[in-house]
């Protein structure tokens, strides 16, 4: 009889759990989405085999539990459960383990630092567990109220490493940030325990400072390995931990297309969806359809600024969801705020095309300014802004079908 695992927790609609358990073992991944009013029906049935916990159970299921790991019992909390053949429930904290080899894939080690650790929940006491482990020097919690809160952080600006617990940030909230890194000038290392986006404004700042920075779905993924060892009594397979990584960066990041307008963006953008079994939006489509009117009649009796608005904002809208295909306006790029909207979670892929060829019909920059005088202020930004380059074909399928190779 094949066994049964699952996820419990609060709110689970956007959970990688099924996905990554998929390519640990052969068996039923189920969602359990429990109200806390239902919870000790669950829990007493107790219709699984094994069970993974997230917010807000990690503590509440503790009683249920006939024994605890060592670890469970110095975090407090418990993400882990095994049901035996006796049917008594034993409880894990496999996070640990995550956390841990999430520092060490990005690179950062708390050996002899100060640490700053932002949050003071359930998943910063499994934080500073391994931080103590690793040796960090010093463990100062940031939280809202205390000692130590948001409105005198300047006291820790001699901080090495800043871990952030806290959900801000985090889907569908894009785009906030706990805190602001200037002033942190002896940091070498940030980590976020978000996952989505997979580059929230903090990684993005800490990415432009040259600080090393990591967010959670190493954590994810390595702490589900050590679930799935605990659920089938199998030895460690470390090396799945990269490879779900990658997988799951692959099928969940947005491709976008920047490019001069005209280029074909549109076009191979919906070639490229389809082929590729993925949602598909065009950002100038959305605009017209907001605005009720045309992008030449925006530009004629609201001017171009409103435009540009109106663009970051439905940019911001749809670059925040995963696994699409994005099709940008030709200047998108005119704002630098464009550019964190994008790589929050998107590939970025730039057409590139001969300006004799370009299309310049209900285009009101490329028939005003000209598409020469475009082309030198913008072809050097789609250059910087972009993580590959693709020279346009004369037939879309052809482009659709080198962007495929170019990302693998």
């Amino acid at each position: 009889m094949k066994k049964s695992f699952g996820l419990l927790g609060g709110k689970l609609g956007h959970s990688f759990s099924p996905l990554i358990h998929r390519q640990l073992g052969e068996y039923d991944y189920l969602l359990y989405e429990v109200s806390l009013d239902n919870l000790d029906s669950f829990m007493t049935e107790r219709r699984f085999d094994g069970i993974n916990v997230t917010i807000p159970y990690k503590q509440v299921v503790m009683p249920y539990c006939a024994t605890l790991s060592n670890e469970a019992q110095m975090i407090g909390s418990v993400n882990t459960i095994v049901k035996d053949g006796e049917g008594a429930l034993h409880g894990h904290n496999t996070d640990h383990h995550g956390f841990r080899m999430m520092l060490e894939r990005g690179g950062i080690d708390p050996n002899g630092k100060k640490v700053l650790v932002l949050g003071d929940g359930g998943s910063a006491r499994t934080v500073r567990a391994v931080l103590g482990a690793l040796g960090a020097r010093e463990i100062v919690t940031i939280s809202r109220r205390g000692e130590n809160h948001y409105g005198n952080i300047e006291r820790h600006y001699d901080a090495e490493i800043i871990v952030n617990t806290t959900p801000v940030g985090m889907y569908p909230d894009n785009g906030s940030s706990p805190l602001s890194l200037a002033g942190f000038e002896r940091l070498t290392g940030v980590a976020d325990l978000i996952y989505n986006p997979t580059r929230t404004r903090l990684l993005l700042e800490a990415k432009r400072l040259g600080i090393p920075c990591v967010n959670g779905l190493t954590m994810l993924v390595a702490q589900a390995e050590m679930a799935n060892r605990l659920f089938l009594g199998t030895p460690a397979r470390p090396e799945l931990i990269d490879k779900i990584v990658a997988l799951i960066l692959k099928e969940t990041r947005n491709i976008a297309l920047i490019g001069m307008p005209g280029c074909g963006k549109s076009t191979v953008g919906r070639i490229l969806a389809q082929a590729m079994g993925r949602p598909f939006a065009d950002i100038d489509e959305r605009i017209v359809a907001t605005a009720g009117k045309s992008i030449p009649q925006i530009f004629t009796e609201e001017g171009e600024e409103t435009f540009r608005r109106l663009e970051t904002r439905i940019l911001g809208e749809e670059a925040k969801e995963s696994g699409m295909v994005l099709a940008t306006g030709g200047g998108v790029v005119t704002r630098s705020e464009n550019l964190d909207l994008l790589r929050q979670n998107s590939l970025i892929v730039y057409l590139k095309r001969e300006l004799n060829e370009l299309i310049t019909d209900g285009r009101p920059l490329s028939r005003g300014v000209g598409i020469q005088v475009l082309a030198e202020q913008r072809l050097p930004l789609y250059e910087t802004w972009s993580d590959c380059a693709i020279q346009v074909e004369a037939k879309p399928e052809l482009t659709a079908a080198r962007i495929q190779e170019a990302i693998g």
